[in-house]
Parts: structure tokens; sequence; C-alpha cells
């Protein structure tokens, strides 16, 4: 490598800056993915070659540093007060009559959306960024700098020179959501409850690290000193902060009549599920600076502000019972078993508990009256308890000390708050990994469901997923409710199943931090089951996808005799160890109108399968996402498309149907 000038290093953070700006801030990137990763890489490796050029606004500080032993206590410039409420059309109407008695008529509100995350605060000293907050109780934070640098939105250097503290709503999008949960879940820990307690999760990490990962976003809302800025209204300061190079949320509206601040909550009332991230209500506030200071404040929240909350439908039902289970990784999950109630257009019958801390700080009981809501509108959640419905015949609820399966001791491990049984030998645990095994993502052996699998269990006719292949017409036939065309059918899908790519067997082992996405990076980079067991840790840790944890249990797992066994057996019955696939194709080595694109599958497709569609357009370098935001490029629609074509034709993002993609595909 070329001894570096420091003209160069300097060029190339510039550039990079720049990308990120366009990529995080505008939503409108100028290069590929893979050219700004080829740039970073180039980066890091200057800098740590040249310690002495690294700065504090280098986007290298973006991926994490060093874990943290505790968050420092920050006392605010200025306090950041919560804002009063507002529930329905009475209250905001009862706001806009205090408003005018105190002002008068001359004067308009500004409306924004009401990010549902976490209230941060911002500190910048000529132009660059050297602290940041939670709000905490409004007077005393904790320094969170070195998560929040990892927020890629949020500039390291202002386009300005400034001494400036802004504010703003640190946020988790539903797509990393979903991701994070679906990793959680594929490696057998607990999924958040919410996008908000995700955020919040990932902002108190100790290790910045583990903050990065969690591609978390912010828009920022304020300023907290005007000072000299010459700001003299509300939006003057937002359209500010989009100057300096801040994110802000471009779907706000200057509202001259309390009307027009009904018209647009009731627009995102109903837009809202539409959104990549989740509101909980609309901010209304006096736009003018000098009216504000004219309305002042209460004790607790400005006199010229209000939140408006959407309605979250709640019902109240009775907790009859608390079911425990052991899942494929030894978690011990408690479940409240409730009277069938309606919520959010669905019947509830059980609401996840979590785990036993939760059940001591809500007091729950078995035979309380409980409010029950969906959290995100989609997972039965207990907010609270009804204790003055209490009658004195309510059961308190005590974990067991032993698992309810296998009588081993439960312990916890150090960091988590699970209870977990480590017996390797618990039945729960193996029957949850065999319906595992055979789900839609693993296996996909169509027929052999939960109950299918508990009974065969129960009869010992399966122990581990070898004998799955090892199953008979005489053993399946003898199962209730198993007729005999059902029998054959089970049969052809195992059969079927043996001719599985690789990453599908892998994710289906159920290796401890091995997902979906890890398998099949996994299966493309080493090509066989045989060569994968034979790999290192540096070997494994090598691929980018891949870190020392993940790499440790992989090797770890290999190493156990009865895994090798076990691979033996699945190559004996014929279970396929080998990856199908191609090759992933980097946008830059295709000449390709999809290369670099980013497309979105929704619907039926008749002449191809989901499956190679997706495998067709990565191999001409297109990137197949699952769900469609502001930077999806295109949208295939088969039959049937629903709401990720709606999606797509409110963003204005060009949409194909089945017959235009066949056409591209064979030119």
């Amino acid at each position: 490598m070329a001894v570096p000038t420091e003209k160069i290093v300097r060029e190339l953070q510039a550039l990079l800056n720049q990308y990120n700006y366009e990529y995080h801030v505008l939503d409108k990137p100028s290069v590929p993915d893979a050219e700004y990763d080829r740039l970073l890489r180039e980066l890091i490796e200057y800098e740590e070659k040249f310690p002495e050029l690294k700065t504090s606004d280098s986007p290298t500080q973006r991926v994490g540093g060093e874990v943290l032993s505790m968050f420092q206590k920050v006392e605010h410039t200025s306090p950041m007060l919560s804002l009063g409420n507002a529930f329905n059309e009475e209250d905001l109407r009862d706001f806009d009559r205090k408003v005018r008695q105190a002002v008068g008529d001359d004067f308009s509100y500004v409306c924004e959306l009401k990010i549902d995350g976490l209230a941060v605060t911002l500190q910048y000293e000529n132009g660059y960024f050297v602290k940041g907050a939670t709000r905490g109780d409004g007077t005393i934070g904790e320094d969170i700098t070195a998560n929040l640098k990892t927020i890629k939105s949020i500039p390291l250097k202002l386009k300005e020179p400034l001494t400036i503290e802004v504010r703003g709503e640190a946020f988790m999008p539903k797509k990393s959501f979903e991701a994070l949960n679906t990793l959680k879940e594929e490696n057998g820990e607990e999924p958040f409850a919410n996008p908000r307690n995700a955020a919040a999760g990932s902002l108190r990490q100790l290790d910045p690290k583990i903050a990065a990962k969690r591609n978390l976003a912010i828009f920022l809302y304020a300023i907290a000193d005007i000072g000299e800025t010459g700001v003299r209204s509300h939006s003057e300061g937002l359209d500010l902060l989009d100057q300096l190079g801040f994110k802000t949320n471009q779907e706000r509206k200057r509202c001259e009549t309390i009307e027009d601040v009904l018209a647009f909550i009731e627009g995102w009332t109903e837009k809202r599920p539409h959104l990549a991230y989740e509101i909980d209500g609309i901010v209304i506030k006096v736009d003018s600076l000098e009216q504000q200071e004219q309305l002042g404040y209460t004790a607790k929240s400005p006199r010229w502000a209000i939140a408006y909350k959407f309605p979250a439908e709640e019902v109240v039902t009775i907790l009859r019972d608390i079911e425990l289970s052991i899942g494929r990784t030894g978690v011990l999950t408690p479940t409240a078993i409730l009277d069938p109630v309606r919520v959010a257009g669905t019947t509830v019958q059980r609401a996840s508990l979590h785990n036993e801390d939760l059940i001591r700080e809500k007091d729950i009981r078995i035979g309380d009256s409980v409010v029950v809501k969906k959290a995100g509108d989609i997972i039965p959640e207990v907010v609270n308890v009804l204790v003055d419905r209490r009658t004195g015949d309510e059961v308190e609820f005590h974990m067991p000390t032993e698992c309810p399966e296998c009588d081993s001791e439960l312990v916890r491990l150090e960091g988590e708050v699970a209870l977990r049984c480590i017996n390797p030998k618990c039945p729960a645990q193996i029957r949850e990994g065999l319906i595992h095994f055979v789900s839609r993502t693993a296996m996909n052996i169509d027929g052999l469901g939960e109950k299918v699998i508990s009974q065969l269990f129960k009869e010992q006719l399966i122990q581990d997923v070898a004998d799955i292949y090892k199953l008979t017409y005489e053993q399946l036939i003898s199962l209730e409710r198993m007729g005999e065309k059902s029998v054959n059918n089970l049969l052809q899908a195992i059969e079927a199943s043996k001719d599985n790519s690789l990453e599908k067997l892998l994710f289906g082992l159920g290796i401890r931090h091995v997902g979906a996405k890890a398998a099949k990076t996994l299966a493309q980079q080493f090509g066989t089951l045989h060569a994968l067991r034979q790999a290192t840790v540096e070997e494994l840790t090598a691929i980018n996808e891949i870190g020392e944890k993940m790499a440790d249990s992989i090797v770890t797992y290999f190493e156990l005799d009865e895994v090798s066994a076990l691979i033996d057996e699945l190559e004996a019955v014929g279970v396929n160890l080998a990856y199908k696939g191609a090759k992933p194709v980097a946008a830059d080595e295709v000449d390709s109108i999809f290369a670099g694109k980013t497309v979105v599958l929704t619907g039926k497709l008749v002449q191809l399968t989901r499956n190679e569609a997706k495998e067709k357009l990565e191999a001409l370098g297109a990137k197949v996402a699952g769900s469609v935001s502001k930077k999806t490029d295109l949208v295939i629609a088969g039959e049937d498309a629903g709401s990720k074509l709606a999606k797509a034709e409110s963003f204005g993002i060009t949409v194909w149907d089945e017959e235009k993609l066949i056409e591209e595909l064979n030119k």
C-alpha cells in the first residue's frame, strides 16, 4: 500500500461522509453499497496504519468503539420537558382555545408525526459532534455518545461550524425491527415487544458494536437553544436543521387553524400503517418562537405544544392460568392463558409474559382482571392488572426451580434475564428442535407439523432429525388421524426434502447463533457440509457476516461426537450435504439492468417460483428485499399482490408484472 498523504485521507473521509449523507439523510444514494464499502475498507486500512490521521468526524467512527463499563450521567443545559397529551378532538379544541386566549387569533401551528422512539439530545462544538445523551428524567440523562455515533443519519460534522444543541427521536425502523426479532427468534432469544423497546435497548448497550448492528435511525425535531441562529419560528428551525445536514421528518405541515390540524391527524390516522417506522401520534406546536415564549411553561410541559396520541385498543379479560414452555435453546417462557377476547381485529387467548421479572414488576396473579393490547398492533401483551377488581381468590405465581419437562435445575446465565434448562437431553428441547428442523424456513417438510412431531416423539418413533428419514408407512399409518393419503404425501415430502440445498439443512440443525441468512452465507462460502466441519474460527471470522461468537459456536458444534454421528446418519439416508444455489454476484461484476438494484417480489408468480425468481435476480446483481421502502428500485407484482404493491404505488416506485420480468430475464 502506498504511503497516504493527509490530503488523500481527508478526501476519502469527506467523500464517504457525503455518500453517507445522500443515503441516510436525503434517501438518494449516488453510488452502490459495494462502492461505499470498498472505500470505507480503504479508509479503515489507512487509519489503522496512520492513527494520527483519524478524526472525530471520520465515517470509521460509526462502527462502534470500546465496550463501556457504565454510562456517565449528563446534566442537560436546558430541561427536556415532556409534552401534555390530547386523546380526542375535545382535548385539541381545548388546547386551541387556551392558545387563542393567550396570543390572539394571529398564529399558526406546525404539525409533525410523533415518532415512537427514544428522545435524545446532541451537542456540537464548532460543527463537531461531541456529546449525546438520553432524556433521562428531563434534567439528567446518560451519556450515550458512542452508541449515537453508530446512527448513520447523525452528522459527525455539520455543514457549518456552529456550536449548537439539538434534540430528536432515535428509533428503529420497522424493517430493522423485523430483522432483529427474526434473528433473536432464530437464536432462541426473547424477541423485543415493539420497536421502541428495541431502540431503547440498543442505545443502552454498553458495547457500541451491538448498537451499530441494529440499524437505528433518527429524526431531529428541535434546536435546544436558538441563540444567535436568527431563527424566529419552529418551522425555520427545522429548515435550519435540514441545511446543517440533519435528517428531519419531511411529513410535517404548517396549519393555520385547528380544523387544518384535525384534517392532518385524520389523514395520518389512515396512512400510519404504510410508514416505514412506528408513530404513536401527532405533535402540534405553535410556530412563532415569540408566541411560544409568551405562552410559557407549566412545571412539566410547554403550554405551546401538545401531543395527540392515537388510541390503542385495550380490552379487559381474565387471566386464567400461566403456562410454561421450554424452547429449543432451553429458555423457559411463561405464557398467560386468557379468556378469549377480541383485540385489534383478532381473538386473543394467549399472551407472552416474557420472563419472571415482568410478572413480578406488574404483580400479575392467576385470576386477575388484566388489560390486554397488541404491542405494535401485532403482539398480544398484558398491559397491567386491575388491582381494584381483586376478590382475594387470586393466586400469586412463582417460577419453578426445576425444568417442567426433565426436572433438571433451571439456571439464570450471567447477563440473561431468562431462566434456562441446560440439560442437552431435555425432551422439550429435543422436540422443539425437531419442530424447527421440519419448519418451512428449514427443511420444509409439508405435513410434518408440530402435532405430528409431538406424537412421533411421544411414541418414541423419532429421537433425532435423522430418524425422520427412517420413518415407514407402517409406523405412520398407526398414528391417530393419519390416513393412507396423508401418510403417502408425508413420505413423499420427507423424500423430497433430501434434495434441499445445504443452507436449509444448516439452519434446520439449529446451531446456536446461526440464523437463516448466516446459514446461506456459510453454504455459499464452503459449498459442502464436510468442508464447513473442517473450518477453523479464523477461517469463519474471515467471512464478512460471521462474528467470533458465531464462529466459536459453529466450531464447538461440529466438534461434538454426537453431531458427527448425526451427520453420518443423514448422509447415509441420502440427505444432500452440498450447496445447490448460485454464488452471489457483486453488482459491479455484472452487466445487467438489475445490477445494484433493490427488488421486491410480491403476489403469486405463475411461470417462476418465488425462489427461482430471487436466484435469477441475485445472479444478475440485484438485491432482493422482503419489504418495500423508499430505497426500493423495482417491484415485481404477481397475482393478488396486496399491501406491498399499494405501498410501491404510493412511493412512485416502478412496478412490473411477471411477463415483463420474464422478458427482461431472457434478454
